[in-house]
């Protein structure tokens, strides 16, 4: 998966995200893999979520490579958070969304 990442990186000159039980990112230079999250996160809108967390500090002026980075952690706090309280099987796109606010005021 990483060299996927990477190949579609410089191919394309994009920032690449996949998302897994490892999300891995991969920029121009660097491939970041998460340690953040779980599996109850394999849930439908999750992804969708992952994009309005990134694009939402992009638009927060956020240099992209970082926001990519750090977006993805904190969705992957965000879902630790949402399992903590429901238990992984219970987890929807939803309360990831819920789990933003807390995870940024407890700072991370």
């Amino acid at each position: 998966m990483i060299n996927k990442a990477s190949d579609c990186t410089k191919e394309y000159n994009v920032i690449t995200v996949l998302k897994s039980a490892a999300t891995v990112v991969s920029l121009k230079e660097n491939v970041f893999i998460n340690t953040s999250g779980n599996n109850g996160m394999a849930t439908a809108g999750s992804g969708d979520v992952l994009t309005g967390i990134i694009t939402g500090l992009i638009a927060n002026n956020i240099n992209p490579e970082y926001a990519a980075v750090l977006g993805v952690y904190l969705h992957g706090l965000c879902g630790d958070k949402a399992s903590e309280k429901l238990g992984a099987h219970f987890v929807n796109a939803s309360d990831i969304i819920e789990m933003i606010s807390v995870v940024l005021k407890e700072g991370f």
